[in-house]
């Protein structure tokens, strides 16, 4: 019981909206200034005030949680990602609290979101329902038919109103892109086998070629205004090679697994931009 408490504390879920942060251009400096030097470019890469903004929010989100989950010093803590985007954590001493602790993040729209893991592998992904511009819903959809199951796709079209087929295709695709995004895979091949069931969006489930993937949990939440977030947990051997070389631990034993595939899936924590950046102050300061 105890150990479950423990491990508990690696499981996060943080959202931060974005929507009515509009910071000027010194506010936005400062808050940059708080991340590495080595982070800086990719949020002045952007040239969009709002890319920028997602970037950056999502730099300081994963720097917040590593330093408040794992109490590594600011300092210490550098975070890389592989060929295929998949952020991980740089850190090669010894006691990390937990081994094999790992995250994801995803932005879109008004949010922008982390979830980590102590044990499991995890993927999250948000979507923004937004309206296609210049097309129509049938043709924007249609563009992405071969990335689901016959079954899937019955249930997009036949959703109801134009606006009802928008939202069940965004479900199921931030679905699909969690699964991809918790394996590190980067691969959108083959999603059309990887076949979801849910009922009313909770209870969901996932096969693959007609069998039941009984190592995975899924999880939806919706996010206020035309919002979801999906969060997929998976055992580390299903890694990809790439990110597999920088889990610090895949092999565990059936209890560790099976304690790390059942713990609870925490509430989504909202923070506003003034919280997160107070949080990385506290952090320099200590």
């Amino acid at each position: 019981m105890f150990k479950d408490l423990i491990m508990e504390e690696g499981v996060r879920r943080w959202v931060v909206d974005i929507s009515k942060w509009d910071p000027h251009p010194s506010h936005f400096s400062f808050a940059l200034s708080l991340l590495p030097f080595r982070d800086h470019f990719s949020v002045t890469r952007f040239v969009k005030m709002e890319d920028r903004k997602r970037a950056l929010v999502s730099r300081m989100l994963q720097y917040a949680l590593v330093h408040e989950v794992l109490q590594i010093p600011f300092a210490d803590i550098v975070i890389k990602r592989t060929l295929e985007g998949k952020p991980y954590l740089d850190y090669d001493k010894r006691g990390l609290r937990f081994p094999n602790f790992n995250f994801n993040v995803s932005h879109h729209g008004d949010y922008v979101a982390i979830a980590s893991e102590p044990v499991c592998l995890v993927g999250l992904d948000i979507v923004s329902y937004d309206v296609p511009q210049g097309e129509t819903i049938t043709e924007f959809i249609k563009f992405f038919s071969s990335y689901f199951s016959s079954f899937e796709w019955d249930n997009i079209v036949n959703a109801g109103t134009s606006d009802d087929v928008l939202i069940e295709f965004y479900r199921y695709w931030s679905l699909k892109e969690a699964y991809v995004k918790a394996i590190g895979s980067g691969l959108t091949e083959g999603l059309n086998k990887v076949e979801f069931s849910h009922a009313r969006w909770s209870n969901i489930s996932a096969k693959v070629d007609g069998k039941v993937m009984t190592e995975w949990r899924f999880w939806m939440f919706e996010l206020g205004d035309r919002h979801c977030v999906s969060i997929a947990r998976v055992h580390p051997i299903s890694a990809a090679t790439s990110y597999k070389t920088t889990l610090k631990k895949v092999d565990f034993t059936e209890e560790e697994y099976t304690l790390g595939l059942h713990l609870p899936n925490v509430d989504i924590f909202k923070l506003g931009v003034e919280q997160l950046i107070s949080i990385l102050q506290k952090a320099l300061d200590c």
